[in-house]
């Protein structure tokens, strides 16, 4: 019999393993699909420019420019455009070290936001893709070509790449590291099923189209790229992934920094939803609206909650063996293990079963970004960290969303 308590946490489990065996489903019943996408050469080379919105970004802006200008892609079809918004450092000077390149136009405005920059490049130029690029992130030389493979199809309004930690290096880089192959493989079968839910900022390109129709960017709770998607998705427009595409980005290498820019993901993807809460349980925008919007939020829900009842429970348990140990002490003669006492009550059994399902995301993800699902120190250390470090930022989220609380950008 399973008690009260322990009901909502079978409910947890049970959506999250749910949900995890129809993506690895997805995943072997897409894998020929996968193979000749990756293997698919290209027949044409659309007009591209890139939109780079810098905000004090010094120290990487000039990398970032470098590693466009360096694409493997025809240079009278590539254009740059590098928007300072109202930098207080030198980002504008370090700029200038590319405004008589044939391929750069640079332009400067008042501090506005991201959205506003990006709506300025949009508004100075007339290509046909429009491509966004953070100003701490990196490009690999076949990228671009491996993107506009999927604009071929006719219906593809825009395409999102796979990102990648760049040269990470302590343990917390290492744990991202991790995280952003988890979402690779996430994103690839969001794509397959129709039902991305972001066009990250490191290197997404849409058809002009799109904010010919739609509008330009929003602010949207400091997450214009989720806010786009969802747009897109609300009118039927298709997203695709090119998990070939290769972009690195320079990840957080604090953990108040790493928290800082988890709250604003989590809290911005958050009021998204509450704003395009239409969609959800609504089989007219098929998998996005019945699948990945609400498990997404119970995701959220189910962490929160299932780190406090471990917390509860091993605070409850310790006390309990402190009592003990107080009242009767230690006889070490007696100390055995008998299997008798192994825990196999069903909450721990689905709890078993979850975790080792869950571990095939993140080795799929491995396999989608390396080439190898071989175990590396990455997925190590985010099986031991990011349990403890997850629920900081979603309880954050959490709070935020309750007491209508807004996430700062830095």
């Amino acid at each position: 019999m399973i008690e009260v308590s322990q009901i909502i946490p079978h409910i947890f489990l049970f959506a999250a393993l749910y949900f995890q065996i129809f993506l690895l489903i997805t995943f072997f019943e897409s894998r020929e699909t996968i193979r000749k996408q990756a293997s698919h050469t290209n027949t044409c080379y659309p007009s591209v420019a890139v939109l780079v919105p810098c905000y004090n970004e010094e120290k990487t802006v000039a990398r970032t420019v470098e590693s466009l200008l360096a694409l493997d892609y025809p240079k009278d079809r590539l254009s740059v455009v590098i928007i300072d918004d109202g930098s207080t450092d030198r980002t504008f000077e370090t700029m200038r070290a590319f405004e008589q390149h044939p391929q750069v136009t640079l332009l400067q405005k008042e501090n506005g936001g991201k959205h506003t920059a990006l709506n300025l490049g949009i508004s100075r130029t007339n290509i046909e893709l429009i491509g966004c690029l953070d100003a701490d992130s990196f490009v690999a030389s076949d990228a671009l070509t491996e993107i506009v493979k999927c604009f071929e199809d006719k219906t593809v309004m825009a395409v999102t790449p796979a990102v990648k930690v760049w040269n990470p290096r302590t343990v917390l880089e290492h744990i991202q590291k991790a995280e952003y192959n988890m979402g690779i493989f996430l994103r690839k079968m969001f794509g397959v099923m129709n039902a991305i839910q972001v066009t990250p900022g490191p290197f997404s390109l849409f058809r002009r189209k799109v904010f010919n129709e739609l509008g330009g960017f929003k602010e949207a709770h400091n997450t214009e790229d989720m806010e786009i998607a969802l747009r897109m998705q609300s009118k039927h427009y298709r997203i695709e992934n090119a998990h070939t595409a290769h972009v690195y980005t320079v990840a957080p290498k604090t953990i108040p920094s790493l928290y800082k820019q988890r709250v604003r993901w989590v809290s911005g993807f958050l009021n998204n939803v509450v704003d395009y809460r239409f969609m959800l349980f609504n089989k007219e925008y098929g998998h996005l609206g019945a699948l990945t919007l609400p498990f997404a939020i119970v995701s959220v829900l189910s962490a929160v909650y299932m780190a406090g009842f471990v917390v509860v429970h091993l605070v409850k348990y310790l006390l309990e063996k402190i009592v003990k140990l107080q009242t009767v002490g230690i006889e070490w003669s007696n100390i055995q293990f008998n299997w008798f006492f192994l825990n196999t009550q069903s909450l721990m059994i689905l709890t078993f079963i979850t975790l080792v399902v869950s571990l095939f995301i993140p080795f799929n993800g491995k396999k989608l970004s390396e080439g190898n699902m071989r175990p590396s120190r990455d997925i190590l250390y985010f099986l031991l960290f990011y349990g403890f470090l997850a629920p900081l930022w979603l309880t954050k989220a959490l709070y935020n969303l309750v007491f209508s609380k807004k996430s700062s950008w830095r």
